[in-house]
């Protein structure tokens, strides 16, 4: 039984149907694929009414919600409802200021398997922990939700279609995560190229320069004896697309996807096919 912000009960409608509006993949069961969009749904499942929640799932699958727009620490959405005007949604979070991302930058920059990780495009599962260690959060606790709609209660059915449409984006691209912080993919990324490599992390591309002349009576000659030559364990800890992750990425796109991201599925699928055979 719905009521309005005043106390009202009002009767509810249909909502009018949206051509091309943004609808979740999911048509049934859980919303969100990737662990941070778990992460993300757990959060809000465990701060919102269920209710409101499952209205909002149902108003996200018939793809109400029109459109949304992510900044630091505020998403922007219109959802169409049962009235002609789109009804305006904001969802606020706190966004950290430079000092503290500065921190997050510096304490990423120490451990080698999360900076590889986001650099390669991945997102970490200890990523979290890095966040709370700083005593920085990386998913909210409670959200700031406000409707142009009448209906009472935080959040409203809109308001719930939003965070559904807002979780599966996080699928596609795990930086609209940090984004929402206050860091975008592009600012965090060039941040973490400028920082330097750990020194006791050893550069699995180094190799140590010798004068020819030095080696010509054994250059042909094996390391070791071919006796003791036999086949090795596959070494693990290496990821196939290293070399994406080594070198400067090209300003190319391809339909507005950077190149390194349409590459490194390629190169994961050639690691696959190595280790098979």
């Amino acid at each position: 039984m719905p009521f309005d912000r005043s106390g009202q009960f009002y009767e509810a409608a249909r909502p009018i149907e949206v051509d091309g509006g943004l609808s979740v993949r999911s048509k049934r069961g859980k919303i969100g694929e990737q662990w941070w969009s778990r992460k993300f749904v757990d959060v809000l499942e465990g701060v919102c009414d269920a209710g409101r929640l499952a209205r909002g799932r149902a108003y996200a699958r018939k793809g109400q919600v029109m459109d949304f727009a992510l900044e630091p620490g505020r998403v922007l959405a219109r959802v169409q409802g049962s009235r002609p005007r789109p009804y305006e949604v904001t969802i606020r979070i706190t966004a950290f200021d430079d000092a503290r991302w500065a921190d997050v930058i510096d304490a990423l920059a120490t451990r080698a398997l999360y900076r590889a990780a986001l650099l390669a495009g991945e997102m970490p599962h200890e990523i979290v922990d890095l966040f709370t260690e700083l005593g920085l959060p990386l998913f909210p606790n409670r959200l700031d939700i406000d409707c142009s709609c009448p209906d009472w209660g935080v959040p409203c059915k809109h308001g719930s279609a939003v965070l559904y449409v807002l979780a599966e984006a996080f699928d596609d691209d795990p930086f609209l995560v940090l984004a929402w912080r206050g860091r975008g993919r592009d600012e965090l990324l060039g941040a973490l190229r400028g920082t330097p490599e750990p020194e006791d992390i050893v550069d699995p591309l180094a190799v140590e320069e010798e004068p020819l002349d030095a080696r010509l009576a054994d250059f042909y000659s094996p390391a070791i004896s071919l006796g003791r030559l036999r086949e090795r364990p596959p070494r693990g800890g290496l990821p196939p697309e290293l070399l994406l992750r080594a070198l400067d990425p090209p300003q190319i796109r391809v339909r507005h996807v950077p190149l390194v991201d349409v590459l490194r599925p390629v190169y994961r699928d050639l690691g696959t096919t190595e280790k098979e055979e």
